[in-house]
């Protein structure tokens, strides 16, 4: 099998750079969106005696809730309210609210930083001073209302001010073109080996 993968090995590389070749192709006819990533803190208030690693257990757990609420309609709609920051709505507005929850959950991600007490959040849009604008009015909508979610007795901060990504994020031109060149690799090396083993030994 490595003699005929060998033989044609040429052939199984241009194969690779074709579908390599391609993925670029769809990354560039693909919308082109960037990215804003933020970090906020929660800071647990008990004073109940409760130890500081305890505290900081119950504030990544808490943060693991928030991140689905940040999901829902209530939290969206709060966040299209948010005054402090120009967002461009008609973006929003334009969607049917199904394609609204699907871009909303799609375009705002967020996850706890475990053993730091911090979320990271990421946000997608397609021009990054809009990136950055939905991402100051999610963190300053969390830092507002967010108490409404988990009680009292956490504070929720901003800690990081939005960081835009210098190209587009999505589509990520080179993990596809990687993912392309491997998938023409593997296609073709499995074509070689089914139909011109026979070949190069008969």
């Amino acid at each position: 099998m490595l003699e005929v993968l060998h033989k044609y090995s040429k052939l199984i590389l241009s194969w690779g750079l074709v579908f390599a070749l391609i993925s670029a192709i769809i990354c560039l006819i693909l919308p082109w969106q960037y990215s804003a990533e933020t970090q906020v803190l929660f800071i647990s208030s008990d004073k109940n005696g409760v130890d500081p690693y305890t505290q900081s257990k119950s504030a990544e757990r808490i943060g693991e809730n928030i991140s689905q609420v940040m999901k829902s309609t209530d939290f969206y709609q709060k966040v299209m309210k948010n005054t402090s920051h120009t967002l461009n709505k008609d973006v929003w507005n334009n969607l049917s609210e199904r394609s609204q929850r699907k871009k909303w959950n799609k375009d705002v991600t967020a996850n706890m930083i475990y053993g730091t007490s911090l979320m990271n959040m990421v946000v997608y849009s397609k021009d990054k001073k809009e990136a950055v604008n939905l991402a100051n009015a999610i963190s300053g909508t969390l830092s507002t209302y967010g108490w409404e979610y988990v009680g009292g007795n956490v504070t929720i901060k901003s800690v990081n001010s939005p960081l835009v990504s210098v190209i587009p994020a999505r589509p990520n031109f080179i993990l596809n073109i990687i993912v392309g060149f491997v998938v023409g690799v593997l296609i073709s090396g499995l074509w070689v080996i089914r139909y011109k083993k026979h070949n190069l030994f008969s």
